[in-house]
């Protein structure tokens, strides 16, 4: 792994737009944020990755989930921003509203969840070590993160890192964070439909 990715610069974290996230994300955005061909290799990618009846925390979570939908998994529960997209998510057997740039610890008991995902939003986050930290926290001593990526953002609320940074060097970064918040190991998934929105997934072992 790249010794110039131990110590991140500050600067790294700083967004254009620095302004409370509550703002930005007041308003429900019932959109896609990959193309459909990408979340169909997501969901795929889901499937093989999750196990049947597992408890999962779908982290940054919105109205939709990816996940398929001839598995059913235990309690699906769902963290994010915006509570209308999380009440319109037939997927969450529970949700809550909190946000990870002001507080980094997430509000679940340790050992709660089996998996944790993260989906095409790990680009907004300004203290991702101390947030996956606590996402370990919150697995049980076997479970497993999945981290996916692509090329979409909302590029002011996107941290500086992730608009200057190769996707390759982006990758790494991810995989940086996982080892510094704790992670036993991690891997890297390159799932990119030939046509179609990339997709990058980084998972790690608690």
């Amino acid at each position: 792994m790249p010794n110039h990715f131990k110590n991140m610069p500050p600067h790294w974290f700083q967004r254009q737009d620095e302004s409370a996230d509550h703002h930005f994300y007041a308003q429900a955005r019932m959109v896609q944020h990959i193309d459909l061909t990408t979340i169909a290799e997501l969901t795929e990618f889901y499937r093989h990755f999750l196990r049947q009846g597992a408890d999962l925390l779908d982290c940054m979570s919105s109205w939709v989930s990816h996940l398929p939908e001839d598995i059913e998994f235990g309690k699906i529960t769902g963290l994010g921003m915006n509570a209308e997209e999380l009440r319109n998510n037939p997927r969450l057997s529970n949700w809550c509203v909190h946000d990870l740039n002001i507080d980094p610890v997430c509000p679940f008991p340790q050992a709660e969840f089996d998996y944790a995902l993260i989906t095409v939003s790990i680009q907004y986050l300004i203290k991702p070590i101390e947030v996956l930290a606590s996402i370990r926290r919150s697995l049980k001593p076997d479970g497993q993160i999945s981290i996916a990526m692509s090329h979409r953002c909302f590029p002011t609320k996107a941290i500086s890192a992730f608009q200057m940074l190769p996707a390759e060097q982006r990758i790494e970064l991810v995989k940086t964070y996982l080892e510094q918040a704790g992670f036993s190991s991690s891997e890297f998934h390159d799932r990119s439909p030939q046509s179609g929105d990339p997709l990058w997934i980084v998972t790690g072992k608690a």
